[in-house]
C-alpha cells in the first residue's frame, strides 16, 4: 500500500485526532506539488481537446461514452437524476451523521468517521460461505451451485498473508479455463459483502464465457451487474442477523459506500467537466481548478461537511482523472443500473430470475438497451434512474427512524 493509501485510510480512523492529522498532512503535500498537478492536468485537457476536435467528437466526454457503449442522452439522464437528488441523499445522511457525533456540521476529515460505539462481531470463513451461498440460492439456486464451485474447487485465494496483493478482484482467465477470486478475509461484515461481489463477478464470468473471449467481457457501465446484485443479496441476509446496533452500522456503512459510488463520483464527472470546458478557454490555474473542485464539492455534500482549508487541493489525488478522463460516471451508472434492477426484483415480478440470468449470460453480445427492456427498464428515462435513488433514500430515511 503506498503513502496516499495510508494516509487516506486513516481517514477513516476512530480517532479523530488521527483524521484530522491524515487529512493536513495530505493537504500539505498536494499543495507543495499543486502546480505540477496544474500543468499536468491543463497538459493532458489539451491534448484531449485536440484529439476529441482531430475525431469529430461534439461533446467533451463523447470518445468515453463511445467506449462505454452508452448514449450521451443516457449519460445526461442519470447525471441529472443524481444532481436533483443531492438534497435527498447526501445533505440529508451527513447531517444526520453530524447528530450522531453531537454537531451540526462535520469537518471534511469526519466525512468518513467510523459511527460512535458501533460493535461489530467477526465472522469466520465458513459462516461467511454459508452466508453467501444461503443469500444466493434464496434467490437461485443454480447461482448458489456456480458460487459454490468457487469454494469446493478452490477457485479463491482467501486467507490474508505478507506479499499478497492487496484489495479484491475476479479474474476471468480464459473462457476454456475458469475464472479466478481473489480477497484478503478478516472476518468483518464488510468483508464478507466483498466476497459476495467478487463472487458475483465470478458468477457472471462463468455465464458469459460461451461467447467467446473477445464477447465475453462486459462493458463497464454494465460489468458490476452481477456484482453489486449479489452483494446486495447478501447485505439483506445479514441485516437480517444483526442487532439493532449492528443494523445501524451495517446501514451508514452501505449508505456511505452507495454516496461515494453514486453521488460522489457524478460529482467528479461534474468537476471533469467544468474543467475541461474552462481549458477550451485558455490554462487554468492551480487556484482556479481549485475553485472548480470546491463549487461542486460543496454542491454535492451539502451544508453539514464543512469543506476547510487545504481541501481545495484534494482533486490531484484522483488518479482518474489523469489517466482515464470521465471514467468515473460508469461507476455510477452500474451501481445505480443495479439497485433500480434490484427494485424490480423486490416487486418479486415472474420470470425475473430467468431475464436475469439471460442478461448475465450475454456478456458483451447485446446493448444495455436490448438487456433492460424484458425487464421493462429504459435507461434513458429518468423515471429508471429514480428507482434505484429511492432505495438509497429508504436507507436513509430507516436510519433516521432509527435515530429517533
Amino acid at each position: 500500500m503506498c503513502s496516499s493509501d495510508l494516509t487516506l485510510s486513516l481517514m477513516q480512523d476512530a480517532d479523530g485526532a488521527k483524521r484530522r492529522q491524515a487529512a493536513e498532512a495530505l493537504a500539505t503535500t498536494l499543495g507543495a506539488n499543486i502546480r505540477t498537478f496544474a500543468l499536468i492536468t491543463n497538459t493532458l485537457a489539451k491534448d484531449k481537446e485536440i484529439s476529441d476536435r482531430w475525431r469529430g467528437f461534439k461533446d467533451i466526454a463523447d470518445s468515453r461514452h463511445l467506449a462505454n457503449r452508452v448514449e450521451r442522452e443516457v449519460v445526461e439522464a442519470l447525471v441529472d437524476a443524481v444532481r436533483a437528488a443531492y438534497p435527498r441523499l447526501s445533505h440529508r445522511y451527513y447531517r444526520l451523521k453530524a447528530r450522531w457525533f453531537g454537531r451540526d456540521a462535520l469537518d471534511y476529515w469526519d466525512r468518513s468517521a467510523p459511527l460512535p460505539d458501533t460493535p461489530m462481531r467477526d465472522i469466520g470463513w465458513n459462516e461467511a460461505k454459508e452466508t453467501v451461498l444461503s443469500a444466493y440460492a434464496a434467490f437461485s439456486p443454480g447461482m448458489a451451485g456456480i458460487a459454490r464451485r468457487f469454494f469446493d474447487d478452490r477457485w479463491i485465494d482467501a486467507p490474508v498473508r505478507p506479499g499478497k496483493s492487496p484489495g479484491a478482484f475476479a479474474h476471468p482467465t480464459v473462457p476454456s479455463a475458469h475464472p479466478y477470486v481473489l480477497v484478503n478475509y478478516q472476518g468483518k461484515p464488510r468483508d464478507v459483502m466483498t466476497l459476495a461481489h467478487e463472487l458475483g463477478h465470478g458468477v457472471h464470468q462463468v455465464l458469459a464465457g460461451h461467447n467467446g473471449a473477445l464477447m465475453a467481457p462486459t462493458p463497464l457501465t454494465l460489468a458490476e451487474t452481477a456484482s453489486v446484485f449479489g452483494e446486495m443479496l447478501t447485505f439483506r441476509a445479514l441485516l437480517k442477523q444483526a442487532s439493532a446496533e449492528e443494523r445501524r452500522a451495517m446501514l451508514a456503512q452501505k449508505v456511505e459506500d452507495m454516496l461515494n459510488t453514486v453521488v460522489r463520483q457524478i460529482t467528479f464527472y461534474m468537476f471533469e467537466r467544468k474543467v475541461h470546458s474552462a481549458r477550451r478557454e485558455g490554462e487554468l490555474t492551480a487556484d482556479r481548478i481549485g475553485e472548480l473542485w470546491m463549487s461542486v464539492q460543496g454542491e454535492s455534500f451539502g451544508p453539514a461537511i464543512r469543506l476547510g482549508p487545504g481541501y481545495e487541493t484534494f482533486w490531484a489525488y484522483i488518479p482518474h482523472f489523469i489517466h482515464s478522463p470521465f471514467y468515473v460516471y460508469a461507476y455510477a451508472f452500474g451501481d445505480c443500473l443495479v439497485n433500480s434492477l434490484y427494485g424490480v426484483y423486490e416487486k418479486a415480478e415472474q420470470g425475473f430470475v430467468d431475464k436475469y440470468f439471460a442478461l448475465l449470460s450475454a456478456g458483451g453480445t447485446k446493448h444495455h438497451s436490448e438487456l433492460l427492456a424484458p425487464f421493462g427498464l429504459d435507461a434513458r428515462d429518468p423515471a429508471f434512474w429514480q428507482i434505484g435513488l429511492a432505495m438509497i433514500e429508504g436507507m436513509i430515511a430507516e436510519l433516521e427512524g432509527m435515530t429517533g
